[in-house]
């Protein structure tokens, strides 16, 4: 009995270990190019470029000497919400001053009406508004257009799983994974899907956060809308990282009862 016990909490000991492999980021893996400390990574042959989709929502703000102008062009309360932060610890503020782009592809601003800028690129659409407000006003306004942050959707073994919000126009895979509370030391991360959304639907992709060569590819930056899922390693059966521990020794202290009952019972007989 007492072999049986040893033998079943050593093969749970070692089933339970995990190789640094397994675990840390941007390796050097064989069959890749080897990428070594300082050397220049160029980011993949496609220049990031985002294009505005629906539903996105975009930050636009009117700049001019004559502030009466740009009143007329804010809706009440925005400013006061983007200076205090978005207004009683919201963190996605934007959601509430910022302009939603509708399912065709059009925002609506006040006095301009509707504007299609879906499709475009954060410049392009900058300049579409700008020349919008040159045809209404003769004076000088400025428009400054800009995604009004980059939302994205962690699912799986992440430590702060859900929707968040990272209040950029361009954030790395890293950014992602620290405002999601990095990945679970038991997440596949060699495995992490991407589902992406596409004009007239959705792809799902599939990348290793061992690899170097991550930095390199066009999934090294995240976009507006894209869902993480890690999968959990098999181990994740026995608890997630945290009651691990308390379950190895949950196994050892049943064993030892077993043990001591088995001893008390062959002593009776």
């Amino acid at each position: 009995m007492q072999r049986l016990f040893l033998l079943l909490v050593f093969t749970t000991i070692f089933s339970s270990c995990i190789s640094n492999k397994r675990i840390t980021y941007l390796q050097n893996l064989p069959g890749n190019e080897p990428i070594g400390l300082d050397e220049f990574i160029p980011f993949a042959e496609v220049e990031y470029e985002y294009i505005l989709q629906p539903f996105d929502i975009v930050d636009i703000d009117f700049a001019s000497s004559d502030e009466e102008l740009t009143q007329a062009f804010e809706f009440q309360g925005s400013r006061m919400m983007r200076q205090g932060g978005g207004g009683g610890g919201v963190s996605d503020m934007f959601y509430f001053t910022g302009y939603s782009i509708d399912k065709e592809g059009f925002v609506e601003l006040p006095k301009l009406g509707r504007i299609e800028i879906g499709g475009m690129s954060e410049k392009e659409a900058q300049k579409k508004v700008q020349n919008a407000i040159n045809v209404y006003f003769k004076e000088d306004v400025f428009v400054k257009l800009r995604i009004g942050g980059i939302r994205f959707t962690a699912l799986g073994e992440f430590n702060n799983s859900g929707t968040q919000v990272i209040l950029k126009n361009r954030a790395t895979i890293f950014d992602a994974l620290s405002v999601a509370g990095e990945s679970n030391i038991l997440a596949k991360r060699n495995q992490l899907f991407i589902i992406r959304q596409y004009d007239g639907g959705s792809k799902i992709h599939q990348i290793n956060l061992h690899d170097r060569s991550l930095l390199a590819s066009p999934f090294y930056f995240i976009q507006p809308n894209d869902i993480l899922y890690l999968e959990p390693m098999n181990i994740r059966q026995f608890g997630n990282a945290e009651n691990l521990s308390s379950s190895l020794g949950l196994i050892i202290s049943i064993g030892s009862s077993l043990i001591l009952l088995s001893a008390l019972l062959t002593r009776n007989l």
